[in-house]
């Protein structure tokens, strides 16, 4: 009884890998029921071990882990969805690994998140299945989770007169709200045009059915992105590496 309570299974996606010697991995793994987890992968480093796909960053898989001496092993992995197409564009790549280091910091040791897991995971899909404009997903993605973990922005007016709409409004990314052009007393706010306030207002609002389901041009997602991206830093204060990189290399 004691040796079946001390095995456990899992799906989840692998966020963070690391090299343990020449053969092992230690993962970082964000678990549909259990959040974050981290585990050893003994021989995962043999690229002949049924262990070495299951384990790879990106890899979504089915995990048959036990405790032993106060540490988590995998003694059985099975890939359910593997990124691979992440590896074919190093923009993409960047992005993908963004998406894992936004589930690492919002995602929880031991306790489950489904929702945010479910974000992450469709986010990866777009992104590297379905080839959608990488800016469009990395900003429905940053302040989605956002929204989701507590920094939602207050979109439904100006936060003075209530004005619902403007040609242009203003949001401040710092305070998380809404300003017409008539209550603006801060130059540090960002002009967001109709296209823009729409889209940040689908992306918090909306169904998680409908949250992927619209587009816009090229050169809008491009600003929304920036838009969301400092908004998401600023809100946490957290220093992300993996935004860095990517901003470093995007065209």
């Amino acid at each position: 009884m004691a040796e079946a309570e001390n095995r456990f299974t899992t799906e989840a996606l692998v966020i963070k890998e690391m090299k343990i010697g020449d053969n092992d991995r230690l993962v970082t793994l964000f678990s549909r029921e259990y959040g974050i987890i981290k585990a050893f992968a003994s021989g995962a480093q043999n690229v002949k071990s049924k262990k070495a796909s299951a384990t790879s960053l990106l890899t979504y898989a089915s995990f048959a882990i036990k405790r032993k001496n106060n540490s988590l092993r995998i003694y059985e992995a099975t890939p359910i969805t593997v990124f691979f197409g992440a590896g074919s564009d190093i923009t993409v790549l960047a992005l993908s690994q963004y998406f894992c280091e936004l589930a690492y910091v919002f995602g929880t040791e031991g306790e489950p998140n489904v929702e945010l897991l479910r974000l992450v995971l469709n986010s990866l899909h777009f992104l590297t299945k379905e080839k959608r404009f990488p800016p469009l997903i990395k900003a429905i993605t940053e302040l989605r989770v956002a929204a989701v973990s507590g920094y939602a922005p207050d979109l439904v007016a100006c936060e003075s007169c209530g004005k619902f709409e403007d040609a242009v409004m203003f949001f401040d990314i710092y305070n998380g709200i809404l300003c017409c052009k008539d209550c603006l007393n801060d130059n540090r706010l960002k002009p967001v045009d109709r296209t823009l306030l729409s889209s940040l207002r689908h992306i918090v609002y909306s169904q998680f059915k409908n949250l992927y389901s619209f587009d816009i041009p090229d050169n809008k997602a491009k600003e929304l992105s920036e838009i969301t991206g400092e908004y998401i830093t600023v809100q946490t204060d957290h220093k992300f590496s993996t935004l860095e990189f990517y901003n470093s290399i995007k065209e």
